[in-house]
């Protein structure tokens, strides 16, 4: 849908660039809220081309190209070329060859190989996801793919997810995160890790498993008590029988007739023989049993119902405005959603256009979770300077209880400031302020064998804090500030301020 331009409530749009004070504290509180963190370069690009065009930038993003120091770190890690499935053929091989050793002290030791293995896979997958959430000039589908995925979640300790949690996030999340609601659900069904992680797997006619179907509802879709029933649940899953994961290169041995039913698509794979071909009634409509295509029935009566539109609009608000937003602003953008048939780009720009976004920005409203804590503050302190290693930021994570691919019950992680708030939280985030504010810590040391640590320091203090962010400060605050004993000392207390938790 073709957006209609408009500015937004409360903010100033130039007609001609803006000097460097020009930017008001609200424009550096969007900047701040829709991205992974405000730093120099990012509001010196916004000052160039005015508020409303950059958020047309980020609503429908055209420039995607990594800085070539990013690129390049992404390129060398080992299977980014390869196709999933092949990757994981071979690791489910390596697996069983693991099992088969004989020798119960050989067996353990290959086994371990296995598993290590597949742990150097989710941290390569974790490393990108940061590289790409501090350079990545789509900013605004950088936060929407840690949203997606926390709404679609997995966890990455379950069975070989690890192996294929980085090309979930990238073909199934990444590039539906700006689009149509109805693919990204689709993509993420399709997808043998979320399969794998919520054993729809093992789900078959006569041997039903629930709890994708549950799932789909109650997280995914509609919300919970949004009007379905357990009958619902089971015709849901009844559905979906035969959608599963095959890592066999042959097809499997079926029926003639049934033959022509087989979809086989990378690892995804339905199988006729263990679907049910039943007539079922799901949410009041009559679905005829005729395989795969009861399958995408199903999902156009989930994205076309208005609890979707609504819990959609809702969990969307809430990451972005506030932990109770307004449900004004919430029923705007479910309308929204249902005119644009689930256009994501079209009910964010719904979200960044209404006035009580721009009333929000004003109140700090919005606690930072971890990572947009951790990542806020990188991208403050280095700005364009490429990070030569992530598993800091990684641990940083892991200790905040926040770690990538990591929570494991399918509701994902909290989006609520009482979450994150408490007081050992807070400990935690004075330790990892002044292991930023301090010095490189480790950001900077290649993760390679007798790599030493490359030259950086932290310039938090500078020409972005005196044009734009000291305005904003409390006077406790700046008060405290003036008590550093040293550049140090300073970075670790501006990153420990309530200005910047927020």
């Amino acid at each position: 849908m073709a957006l209609v331009i408009g500015t937004i409530a409360g903010l100033v749009v130039f007609h001609q660039p803006a000097r460097a004070a020009d930017l008001a504290a609200q424009e550096i509180a969007l900047l701040d809220r829709l991205t992974w963190g405000v730093n120099a370069s990012s509001a010196a690009h916004l000052r160039e081309v005015g508020v409303e065009r950059w958020l047309q930038e980020q609503l429908h993003p055209v420039n995607t190209a990594l800085p070539a120091a990013v690129q390049k770190q992404i390129e060398a890690m080992p299977d980014v070329h390869r196709f999933p499935f092949d990757i994981a053929v071979s690791f489910d091989q390596q697996g069983k060859s693991a099992n088969q050793v004989a020798d119960p002290e050989q067996r353990k030791a290959a086994q371990q190989v296995y598993q290590q293995a597949m742990n150097d896979r989710a941290r390569q997958a974790a490393a990108r996801t940061i590289l790409r959430a501090l350079y990545a000039p789509d900013q605004l589908r950088e936060r929407l793919t840690w949203f997606w995925f926390n709404h679609f979640n997995v966890h990455q300790y379950k069975s070989n997810i690890r192996v294929l949690v980085g090309d979930y996030e990238d073909r199934a999340i990444r590039v539906n995160a700006l689009g149509k609601f109805r693919n990204l659900l689709s993509a993420t069904l399709h997808h043998p890790v979320m399969l794998r992680y919520l054993d729809n797997a093992d789900n078959a006619a006569g041997h039903l498993n629930e709890n994708y179907a549950r799932e789909i509802m109650e997280l995914h879709t509609m919300g919970v008590g949004s009007g379905y029933t357990q009958a619902d649940v089971e015709a849901l899953a009844r559905i979906l029988t035969g959608v599963g994961i095959d890592f066999k290169s042959e097809d499997p041995k079926l029926k003639p007739e049934q033959q022509s039913q087989l979809v086989r698509e990378g690892a995804f794979e339905f199988n006729p023989a263990r679907h049910d071909f039943g007539d079922k009634t799901f949410l009041g409509h009559q679905i005829k049993g005729r395989g795969l295509a009861e399958v995408d029935e199903a999902l156009d009566i989930l994205c076309h119902h208005p609890a979707t539109a609504t819990h959609i609009a809702k969990q969307l608000a809430t990451y972005f405005v506030s932990d109770n937003p307004p449900p004004t602003l919430v029923q705007q953008m479910a309308q929204t959603f249902q005119k644009t048939d689930g256009d994501i780009a079209a009910v964010m720009a719904t979200l960044v256009h209404a006035p009580e976004f721009a009333a929000s920005l004003k109140g700090g409203a919005k606690f930072k979770d971890p990572m947009l804590y951790v990542m806020s503050s990188v991208r403050l302190a280095y700005d364009s300077k490429v990070v030569l290693n992530t598993l800091p930021i990684q641990g940083w994570l892991n200790r905040l209880s926040e770690g990538l691919f990591n929570h494991e019950t399918p509701d994902g992680y909290s989006m609520l400031s009482a979450a994150w708030n408490g007081p050992g939280q807070m400990m935690l985030r004075f330790e990892i302020a002044r292991a930023i504010g301090s010095g490189s810590a480790g950001l900077f040391k290649p993760n390679e064998p007798n790599a030493v640590d490359q030259p950086a320091f932290p310039l938090v203090m500078n020409g972005l804090y005196f044009s734009n962010i000291r305005q904003t400060l409390s006077p406790t605050t700046l008060a405290a500030l003036d008590q550093a004993v040293s550049p140090q000392d300073w970075n670790t207390l501006f990153l420990s301020s309530p200005e910047f938790m927020h």
